[in-house]
């Protein structure tokens, strides 16, 4: 099964210690309690099952091992091996978190919100034509697609509407006036989101489970039901990025909009031997060209590799489909629908 990851972010070349790798093993921002350790986990199980052989060791090596055979091997080389095993064709690299990604085909993911957070503007008139010569110019370098974390600054129930320029400028001169480095109003994330869907290309958007910064109440995907209605006409793909544990609640968005996709990002490696079932729940409605691949992998290769090892298990159909449709739609839900939707052909 080939694959297109169209949304991750990069790996760390740092050596890692215990404490180190163990907080990138989970969405929580605080350690695990002493006497404990977040390796008891799906996810902590997973790596020590599928991604201890990779560094030549033993399936369910002990974490103390696991650690050291890392840090003896460094950082490159086992970015280099699990990127390798993890056979994906093209990486979508959200630029806006993390670090770089290297050593991999890829393209790139703007995000809106990174992009108005470096912009310098004058005055408050100045924000919204200084936003769209921002925006244009770090689409210039080939990015195929724009994201938005709205899900995480206020919500996905927010106004569906774009805002009016006076409730643009207006926002943009509280900015100005609290000179607060992140941007979190309201009307000022609804304006990036418009400026998003003018220029076309597909928008990706975090919806479900992440870290304690998010509300998870409020990033429901069926939360943005009239958004996706107002740009249903617009000729731009909306992304529902992740979905857990909402896949169900995107699928039947995916079913009933013709421009909305969705993934099962992040989650997989996380649920690690539940992958199956996560899969299997959000195509219970999804049409098979609605959905795509991605593994939301930052910081650890290991969730790269990770991503596409428990997507291709959870695709393994010999049996349950014929042959010759089983791998075709294998094909379209690995790779194909990303190359048509992101225009990689």
């Amino acid at each position: 099964m080939r694959l297109i990851d169209h949304h991750c972010h990069g790996a760390t070349g740092a050596p890692l210690d215990r404490g180190g790798f163990e907080a990138l093993i989970t969405e929580s921002d605080r350690p695990a309690p002493p006497g404990c350790s977040a390796f008891d986990s799906q996810l902590g199980f997973a790596i020590r099952r599928w991604c201890a052989p990779v560094l030549g060791l033993p399936p369910y090596a002990d974490p103390s091992a696991y650690l050291a055979r890392r840090l003896e091997l460094g950082p490159d080389e086992v970015n280099r091996r699990f990127l390798e095993a993890a056979d994906v064709d093209l990486f979508l690299v959200d630029s806006g978190f993390g670090p770089p990604l290297t050593g991999v085909a890829q393209r790139e993911i703007v995000r809106l919100e990174t992009v108005a957070e470096s912009l310098e503007f004058g005055t408050a008139d100045d924000f919204p034509a200084a936003y769209g010569k921002a925006l244009d110019l770090a689409l210039s370098g080939g990015a195929v697609g724009l994201k938005s974390i709205i899900a995480y600054r206020h919500g996905l129930d927010f106004d569906p509407a774009p805002p009016s320029r006076g409730e643009v400028v207006r926002a943009a001169g509280r900015r100005l006036r609290l000179g607060q480095p992140r941007l979190d109003d309201p009307v000022l994330l609804r304006h990036l989101i418009w400026a998003g869907v003018e220029r076309g290309l597909p928008l990706q958007f975090h919806t479900g489970f992440g870290d304690p910064d998010l509300d998870l109440s409020r990033a429901d995907p069926l939360l943005m039901t009239e958004f996706l209605r107002a740009t249903r006409d617009r000729g731009v793909d909306v992304m529902l990025l992740h979905c857990y544990p909402f896949q169900r609640q995107a699928g039947y968005l995916a079913h009933v909009f013709p421009h909305v996709y969705v993934d099962t990002g992040l989650a997989l490696h996380y649920v690690g031997a539940r992958a199956t079932a996560v899969v299997a729940e959000s195509l219970e409605l999804t049409p098979f060209h609605k959905l795509l691949y991605s593994s939301d992998a930052a910081g650890l290769a290991e969730l790269h590799y990770l991503g596409a090892l428990l997507f291709r298990r959870a695709f393994d159909l010999a049996g349950e489909w014929p042959p010759g449709d089983a791998e075709r739609i294998g094909e379209l839900i690995g790779s194909g629908n990303a190359r048509r939707v992101y225009g990689l052909d």
